[in-house]
């Protein structure tokens, strides 16, 4: 049974939904009839009911000619489009541009526009030549962009697919009157439009104009200003910035001194903020609408947060459709979205975000996104409706009735679509790999990624949502807070499993709970149905108790076999055959949007136990490639890349792909970039149970990251073909003990090392070998909880911590080398023979995780003959593992004293593809991917080649992207666990232009100008810090520092032929130390410290995380701080006006042709 909830009136659903959400019968699915619209007639519509439908013809073209619709717009004349991407993957700005970027492109190319990309983050599908005709890896600063569009001559230009970045990129260069000069068109919404959504005084009076409520706010562009105004509208107040993604710079403010602080810190990252009434408790809903130039306008999706209004949208658990709005409210609010982008003027798609007064009509306007963002990847992963593609078109001058629907082919793109499913999405932080970081959230986002999960109940939803955010948790759990009122009332990342400690395991009652979160009763009520069927299950009492019944109500609502399996004191294993032995097993549903009404042959499948027929036959038998999952730190748009590449390498050879993946920000969910696509747990049971279903030929686990590599020994062992190198291998490199045996056998050195069975053995050991050592868990991603301990206290600590991460799996503790210099060899074999490889070398010395190191290839800092005995060894490593498919290492180069010759030691193997994949198959020219797929499946494999041989007259530079910014109170320090949130790589002459052109590319970063201030800082015993002084001195900076030692030390290197000052530095009064950094001009921050700060008033730390939240250019590694001195001391004299940078050149014209 569906019930629309959305459509019954008003006072039935205030009356019936309370009692119908404790109804764990009852499904949550809010069933939308899709609706045709009339053009230019807000509230003409119609049902496509199958009458309806046949009374217009049953065929596109019979709709076409029917009057319903108005035929085609006129065409936009663009031959040549310049495409601005949105840069690295950071905290507010994720993977869902490169997903939509890939779309428009997609668009133009089915036009025959030929495109032009710049966007130089390297791991990102777009940056492909099978999608743009041209791409540069180039920084987003409107230097660079005049530079191409002067250098290309497009006729027009895309602003709204590249985030934030993009759109604040056009707006500047709109104002400087660059498109007018050159004759470009701006495609799709109209910089006006731009300009009037993102300034907040234009866009209230616009919105005044048709009576359109907003929160009462003032934009102010000073602290004073901030103050003043917060007392005419009255305390609370929510401060927002002006032209910033992910709510950058905005916060609540109880009274003066908090906003005092946050005014200071947020005018430092934009240039006007509003202070605006506080709305927070009140829902938050979202629509996402568009709009083409004859005026037809449609909403696409509407969603609701869970989380009430003061938490940011990217930071809240999201249902769509909405679950509690009455049909009244729903059809306010779908009319005032579309009222107010008819007003703006909008072309193309839009998002408008709501405050809902939980009792009553009176909403107010929060925000209007006039370009594509993330809601809008969720909307069009929600829906199967897509947003970006359409919305490139309609940039072409197509219209809406005109477009075909890309999903059915048989109806048009006028329509709304139709859910008979309800999509649930979860945020995934990552705020516990940063010390002293604030973990409340709130209006400013802190977020690296998200996941979506569909079923049909909220409960199904909803579980199946949190196990894709952290496999770790089996489903709706709760954890012990020391105060659990408190952790429910102040909102932050871990604020669901304090509702689930309330709820399932400290009796606190729906209506207290909802007094502590004001988190909406509907939701908790369902919650509540979850915890009553996780009774049931416990009071069966062990795997016998379980009848098909119970099992199939645990199914229904959400529940794993794990998770079954733990309350009955049972394995996943025996429940998994428990349940089959009762024929209790998922079904297939199709999205098609059109809740199933009208014939639709989608390939874009999801699961559940409450259907009771598959929606599709099981005779393709593909082969599985599985996704990456959630984007978090350490797993991101670079698996996405090596999956995407899979499944198209997969095709050509003519195999049939499944892609299974859960996170709606990607390229590889866009349901034609496989045969069949399932929106799916990477769980092992979810995997088997498609496996199974579709009678795959085979699986492939080496593309998508850690989370596949941590099931395939199961998948193995349970009758699953695992294509490419044995999962008991993948478990004999990834065990460091196993690892480090073979290692030994097969003569290969490592570093000293010990399995870990007890803190005193530990302790032994360091001794033995010396301080500092490294403390490794085994089966971890992005270095989590590894550590260099430098004395015995350190390590002591460490262990407690390393023991919790993987307790099946011991703890191996190592020697580690200082100064010791590290390689990156990414690698593919065939039946143990290597096929293919690639050595960088990392710009920083050892002990920064290869995540966030500065890597540059070709390796130009290496000796032939040692990138020859990097070749060798890998050439072991293939043998000795029988390795198929892809694989990484990274190598340790330490200077012997003894022999002269430098000692090679691998430190880490992984049998599958690395982040760094994407960056050397594009540097290099060929696909290291399609190469490992190709072995995978034994079809057309290449011969050997070895492209380190061939010599090359440029330099690639990949540099890791941060968001320290959002990170408030993090401290911007590097080390073995990785903290970046993305990466940019960009193409020189030489090392020090591809650096330089690299560090523009990174978000925030501002070239420090002769004559400003430059902040010098750490540890006076690094030569580099005296090395960058000596450079920087002559060209004419300032030079300061904040301490007695370092003044005395630098001056004395200088001696004479420069100066350095030493500046008060007041480390309690983050305003006054603003008023210092204005004061001297201050442009860059360079501190090498040697050490993370042991508290909060440590100069250092305060000196570091100053610079990122006062957007200054920080630099906080030695070896890099010496190669931007001299970038600098490069390039800053070559820089004329009106000289073309010889950088500016298209990735082509660098590697000699179009790979990829």
């Amino acid at each position: 049974m569906f019930t629309n909830l959305s459509r019954a009136s008003a006072p039935a659903v205030k009356a019936l939904g309370r009692s119908l959400a404790r109804s764990s019968c009852f499904s949550s699915t809010r069933l939308i009839r899709p609706t045709i619209l009339k053009t230019g007639s807000l509230l003409a519509q119609f049902s496509t009911s199958r009458s309806a439908l046949e009374a217009s013809g049953n065929t596109l073209n019979d709709y076409m000619k029917s009057d319903i619709v108005k035929g085609e717009g006129a065409k936009v004349d663009v031959k040549k489009v310049v495409i601005v991407g949105s840069g690295g993957l950071s905290i507010g700005q994720a993977g869902e541009f490169d997903y939509s970027g890939a779309q428009a492109i997609k668009a133009m190319k089915e036009s025959n526009v030929h495109t032009i990309l710049i966007n130089p983050n390297i791991a990102t599908i777009q940056t492909s030549h099978y999608l743009a005709d041209e791409v540069y890896f180039l920084p987003l600063t409107p230097e660079y962009l005049i530079n191409i569009l002067e250098r290309e001559r497009p006729d027009g230009v895309l602003l709204t697919f590249g985030g934030q970045t993009a759109l604040n990129l056009g707006v500047k260069l709109d104002k400087m009157g660059v498109f007018d000069r050159l004759g470009v068109k701006v495609l799709g919404t109209p910089i006006k439009t731009l300009e009037t959504s993102e300034d907040r005084d234009l866009f209230a009076e616009a919105l005044k104009e048709i009576d359109i409520p907003i929160a009462e706010s003032v934009a102010v562009g000073t602290v004073d200003d901030a103050l003043a105004a917060a007392e005419n509208v009255g305390y609370p107040v929510i401060i927002r910035s002006a032209y910033s993604l992910g709510g950058l710079g905005s916060g609540f403010a109880d009274n003066k001194e908090e906003l005092e602080a946050m005014a200071a810190r947020s005018l430092s990252l934009t240039p006007q903020i509003l202070v605006e009434k506080s709305l927070k408790g009140w829902k938050e809903v979202e629509y996402e609408v568009v709009r083409d130039s004859a005026n037809n306008c449609i909403t696409v999706c509407n969603m609701e947060n869970f989380d009430p209004l003061g938490i940011h949208t990217g930071d809240s658990i999201v249902v769509a459709p909405s679950q509690t709005l009455s049909d009244e409210e729903y059809h306010m609010l779908r009319s005032a979205a579309i009222k107010i982008i008819r007003h703006l003027g909008v072309v193309g798609e839009c998002n408008v975000q709501y405050a809902l007064h939980p009792s009553g009509l009176d909403y107010r306007v929060i925000e209007v996104n006039a370009r594509l963002s993330r809601s809008s990847a969720l909307a069009s992963k929600a829906t199967g409706y897509p947003l970006a593609y359409t919305a490139a078109k309609i940039a072409l001058g197509h219209t809406l009735p005109e477009l075909p629907n890309a999903v059915t082919k048989t109806t048009t793109a006028n329509f709304e679509p139709s859910l008979d499913y309800i999509v649930t999405k979860i945020p995934r932080w990552d705020l516990r790999k940063f010390q002293h970081v604030q973990r409340d959230i709130g209006s400013a986002m802190k977020s690296v990624g998200e996941v979506m999960a569909i079923g049909r109940t909220f409960e199904e939803s909803f579980q199946k949502a949190i196990r894709q955010v952290d496999p770790s948790f089996l489903g709706f759990e709760g954890i012990k807070f020391d105060d659990l009122d408190n952790a429910l009332s102040v909102p932050t990342d871990r604020r669901l499993w304090a509702v689930g400690q309330a709820l399932l395991n400290e009796n606190y009652s729906v209506d207290q709970i909802h007094e502590l979160t004001k988190i909406d009763k509907w939701f908790l009520y369902k919650l509540e149905n979850i915890y009553n069927v996780q009774k049931e299950i416990k009071a069966a009492g062990s795997l016998e108790g379980l009848t098909a019944e119970l099992i199939t109500k645990a199914k229904k609502h959400g529940f794993s076999d794990k998770q079954v399996a733990k309350f009955v004191g049972s394995t996943e294993a025996e429940v998994r055959a428990k349940r089959k032995s009762f024929g209790v097993t998922p079904f297939v549903k199709r999205i098609d949007t059109l809740a199933a009404e009208f014939p639709a042959n989608t390939n874009y499948l999801y699961t559940t136990y409450n259907a009771s027929t598959n929606d599709v036959e099981f005779n393709e038998n593909g082969t599985m490639v599985l996704g990456s999952g959630v984007y978090r730190i350490g797993s991101s748009v670079e698996f996405d890349w090596c999956g995407v590449s899979a499944t198209r390498a997969l095709r050509e050879v003519g195999k049939k792909t499944i892609m299974v993946n859960y996170n709606p920000e990607t390229v590889s969910t866009d349901f034609d970039e496989c045969d069949r696509l399932y929106f799916e747990e990477l769980s092992y049971e979810r995997v088997m149970d498609i496996y199974e279903m579709e009678n795959a030929q085979g699986v492939v686990v080496s593309v998508g990251g850690q989370l596949p590599q941590n099931i395939a020994l199961k998948l193995q062992d349970n009758g699953a073909k695992v294509l490419g190198t044995d999962p008991k291998m993948i478990d004999a490199a990834e065990d460091r003990y196993k690892f480090s045996q073979i290692l030994d056998k097969i003569g290969v050195d490592q570093p000293a090392w010990k399995e870990l069975s007890s803190v005193d053995a530990a302790k032994d050991f360091a001794d033995s070998v010396g301080y500092p050592v490294l403390v490794r868990p085994s089966y971890v991603l992005s270095g989590a909880a590894m550590n260099v301990c430098y004395d015995e206290a350190k390590l002591e600590q460490t262990l407690t911590n390393a023991a919790s991460v993987s307790p099946d799996h011991p703890v191996v503790i190592t020697k580690f080398i200082s100064g010791a210099r590290e390689i990156d060899v990414d690698a593919v074999a065939s039946s143990g023979k290597l096929l293919i490889h690639a050595v960088s070398e990392h710009v920083e010395n050892a002990g920064v995780h290869s995540g966030d190191a500065t890597l540059i290839l070709p390796p130009i800092g290496l000796e032939k003959e040692v990138i020859e005995r990097c070749k060798e060894i890998a050439v072991k490593v293939a043998k000795a593992w029988e390795i198929t498919g892809p694989f990484n290492m990274q190598i340790i180069k330490a200077d012997n004293e003894e022999t002269g010759v430098p000692d090679l030691k691998v430190i880490e193997c992984n049998l599958r593809a690395s982040r760094s994949f994407p960056f050397v198959s594009k540097v290099l020219g060929t696909n290291f991917i399609d190469v490992a797929v190709r072995a995978l499946v034994g079809r057309d494999v290449p011969e050997p080649v070895d492209p380190m041989v061939e010599q090359r007259d440029y330099v690639a530079i990949k540099v890791p992207q941060f968001s320290w910014t959002r990170l408030a109170g993090a401290d911007p320090f590097l080390g073995v666990e990785m903290a970046s949130t993305g990466e940019v790589a960009c193409f020189g002459k030489d090392a020090k232009e591809a650096y330089w052109t690299a560090l523009q590319s990174t978000q925030n970063f501002v070239v420090p100008k002769p004559g400003r201030g430059i902040l010098l800082g750490g540890d006076i015993n690094k030569p580099e810090l005296a090395k960058v002084t000596e450079i920087l001195a002559p060209m004419g900076y300032k030079l300061y520092c904040v301490s007695d030692a370092v003044e005395e030390h630098l001056n004395k290197v200088l001696a004479g032929k420069g100066e350095l000052t030493k500046i008060e530095f007041p480390k309690k009064d983050k305003r006054a130390l603003r008023a210092v950094f204005q004061k001297y001009e201050i442009d860059s921050v360079i501190n090498l410290a040697h050490s993370r700060a042991a508290d909060l008033l440590d100069a250092d730390y305060i000196m570091r995380r100053n610079a990122v939240d006062f957007n200054i250019t920080l630099v906080n590694d030695a070896k890099c701080a010496v190669l931007f001195a001299e970038a600098l001391q490069a390039k800053i004299p070559t820089l004329k006006e009106g000289e073309m940078p010889s950088e500016v050149k298209r990735w082509s014209e660098w590697v000699g042709g179009k790979a990829l």
